[in-house]
């Protein structure tokens, strides 16, 4: 992540893109979404949506334009946000992993709790704007030095947030097709996988830092 975002490369635009997905897409935040919203009406259920997907990609867009003020004022380096995002991840990658952790969980968390507060926090931040797209966005806003891939760099995050409105405003169609055994298979592997992704972070921040020799990554 030590590219400078100061030309329009379309290879490096795609590669943001797929990161964006990963760090504020629906598949994180998808099984947390339909056991928050289990017992809801569809009415309900859909405002919930709205507002989980307008804080998120708000929250996206104060970090992008910022992102790098907040890494000056607060003193942390690009080094330490990779490790420090990476272990929350990791942490929430470990629980789409364990099962029958999952339901309870969110149980406790949104137990007695207005659906509309329960859309801000944990739906918003951290399910579906998550530590990776918090990270991969201050870090996206430090590397900027032109104004078209700022501009570039808002796009692709109404589209990302567009994708997230397609899926969670439709999501009865999508749950219909996924039973709670497929589910769980699905939470486990993109567990592992995002568990791994995690770990590169930390990695990353470690070698940046020289804790580690580079040559490890």
């Amino acid at each position: 992540m030590t590219t400078t975002l100061g030309e329009i490369d379309s290879v490096l635009v795609l590669d943001v893109f797929v990161l964006l997905l990963i760090g504020m897409g629906p598949k994180v935040a998808l099984v947390p979404f339909l056991d928050v919203t289990a017992e809801m009406d569809d009415e309900t259920r859909r405002e919930v949506a709205e507002r989980m997907i307008r804080t998120a990609v708000v929250v996206a867009l104060v970090l992008v334009v910022f992102g790098s003020l907040l890494m000056r004022l607060l003193h942390f380096s690009r080094d330490s946000l990779f490790i420090a995002g990476g272990v929350v991840f990791f942490l929430l990658a470990l629980r789409m992993i364990v099962s029958g952790q999952r339901e309870e969980d969110h149980e406790e968390t949104t137990s007695d709790r207005d659906p509309m507060e329960t859309a801000l926090y944990p739906l918003a931040v951290p399910y579906l704007l998550n530590p990776v797209g918090i990270t991969l966005l201050v870090t996206f806003s430090g590397a900027l030095d032109s104004l078209v891939m700022l501009a570039v760099l808002v796009v692709l995050v109404l589209l990302v947030g567009a994708f997230d409105w397609l899926v969670f405003t439709n999501v009865d169609r999508v749950a219909a097709n996924l039973d709670e055994s497929r589910l769980a298979v699905t939470e486990t592997v993109f567990g592992v996988l995002l568990a791994a992704l995690a770990v590169e972070f930390i990695l990353d921040g470690l070698a940046g830092l020289d804790i580690i020799p580079h040559g490890v990554l």
